[in-house]
Formats: C-alpha cells, sequence, structure tokens
C-alpha cells in the first residue's frame, strides 16, 4: 500500500441497491439542471485554470457512453476532450501501461473523460491473463501513486463505476442486437466476458478496497435504471467539481465593453 493514502471505506458490489429509478418528468427537468451546471463549471475553468479528470468504469452496456453524450452535448469541446480507451496498441506496449494515460491529462481550464481507464490493469488484463500476477498485483500501489501526483498537481478527479445486473445487461445486450444503429457497440468479448464475471466481481470489490481513498474515492453508480443512473453520475460530478469554485459569470472586459459601446452602442 502507498504510504501516506488514507483509503475509503469501499462498497462491495454484492452490498449495492439496484432498485433506484427515476420518471421521466423528473428527469428532464434534473438533466437540464445540471447540464447548465457543467456549462457553468466549464467556464469557470477556463478562467481560474482547474482542471478536472472523469473516470468511468462499469460493466459493458451499464451506460457510460449515454451519460458521457449527456455532458458532451453541452461544454464546448475546446475544452472538454473525451478519451475513448481500447486495449493497447503495440507501442503502448513498449512503454509503462501508465504512458497512454499520462499523456492525455488535460491542461490547465480542461475538463477530460476517460471511458474505461488505466484500471484495465487491475480488470480486464488481470481476468484476461494480459498481465502478469505480479504486474497486476503491484499496480495498486501504482495507480494510487498516480492518482496523487495527479491530484496534488492541481487536477480534480472523480471515479465512477456503473453498475448493472446480468439480467438488465443481457436484456441491454439483446437490444443492440436488435438495432441496426447499436450493432456496432457489441463484440464478442462482451459475450465472453459475461461468463467471467464471478472473477470479474472479485477483481473489482479488491480494485474498490485497495484504491478508494479519501482524495480519490469510488462511487458505485446502480445502473439498471438509465435515467437515475445518469443523473446520480453527474451529480457527483458536478458537485465535486464545483466545489469551492466561483461560478457566477465573469464580467464582461473593460475593453471589449469600451469597443461595444463604440461600435453598437450597447451600454
Amino acid at each position: 500500500m502507498s504510504k501516506n493514502r488514507k483509503h475509503h471505506k469501499a462498497k462491495r458490489l454484492a452490498k449495492i441497491e439496484m432498485h433506484h429509478e427515476l420518471g421521466r418528468d423528473a428527469y428532464e427537468v434534473r438533466l437540464e439542471k445540471l447540464q447548465t451546471k457543467l456549462r457553468r463549471i466549464q467556464q469557470a475553468y477556463l478562467h481560474s485554470g482547474d482542471s478536472a479528470v472523469i473516470a468511468f468504469e462499469g460493466w459493458d452496456a451499464a451506460g457510460k457512453g449515454g451519460t458521457i453524450r449527456r455532458m458532451s452535448a453541452v461544454l464546448d469541446p475546446r475544452g472538454f476532450k473525451v478519451w475513448p480507451i481500447a486495449a493497447p496498441k503495440p507501442h503502448d506496449l513498449e512503454r509503462h501501461y501508465l504512458s497512454r494515460f499520462w499523456e492525455r491529462l488535460p491542461a490547465r481550464g480542461g475538463l477530460a473523460v476517460f471511458d474505461r481507464t488505466w484500471y484495465g490493469r487491475v480488470l480486464v488484463e488481470r481476468v484476461e491473463g494480459f498481465a502478469a500476477h505480479k504486474e497486476w498485483k503491484r499496480a495498486y500501489d501504482e495507480i494510487n501513486d498516480f492518482e496523487r501526483l495527479m491530484i496534488d498537481n492541481g487536477t480534480r478527479l472523480v471515479k465512477l463505476f456503473m453498475h448493472i445486473t446480468p439480467d438488465v445487461q443481457l436484456q441491454r445486450f439483446e437490444a443492440r442486437l436488435q438495432d441496426p444503429m447499436k450493432r456496432w457497440k457489441l463484440s464478442i468479448e462482451d459475450f465472453r466476458n459475461r461468463e467471467s464475471r464471478p472473477a470479474y466481481e472479485k477483481a473489482i470489490d479488491q480494485m474498490f478496497e485497495r484504491t478508494s481513498t479519501d482524495q480519490a474515492p469510488w462511487h458505485v453508480i446502480p445502473a439498471n435504471d438509465k435515467k437515475y443512473a445518469r443523473i446520480s453520475a453527474m451529480e457527483i460530478i458536478s458537485d465535486h467539481l464545483a466545489k469551492g469554485v466561483d461560478l457566477r459569470p465573469r464580467p464582461l472586459d473593460d475593453r471589449v465593453r469600451e469597443e461595444a459601446e463604440q461600435i453598437f452602442g450597447l451600454y
């Protein structure tokens, strides 16, 4: 365990209450408020120099992409980047596995979303045997140190795990299979991973235990209901990113005001 690293009490998957639901009307109202808050956060960060990383993990078809789309829809891409993380390329395998994540951390004023993350080392790489036992065992401390350095450098970090039950996952797989516009999301690995679910559950619980810290706790989102999951995730994100930040719109620059007066007579 990394030194000077107090661990946060993390829940186990089996203890998560999954019966949350949110109606359409309440969803639409809360979504609009959260999207407005996220726009204010981004504007504040662009001027304050704050930066943030939002890390999404979760089961296949748990709703990570849908949540990210509701954020992307209202944020300016000049200061907001989504990184979809797939299997490492051959040149990635020649370097430390964290290298490709260091390169994608946001600049000052930026927001970055990782759709799957550096936790692949202790999840899919562990379960599927792509990482040796000694490699994924030492990765917990490496990841904790990576996140500590990120946070100490002024980047806020939010870690979310989208959790769905096996029956709901199977229903969503079938829906994707039947929808020509969504079939591209389904792969043979999705079905293979279902067969290894007990091993993944063990790895996930250990990931929570070893890497949920006071500085960077894991937030487990019950995601059987998509609307509830999106709102819950966006509330956690916006609350953390807004903490201690002045979200009021910045006053108009005096030079811009003077120019506007001369050209438009607005003031």
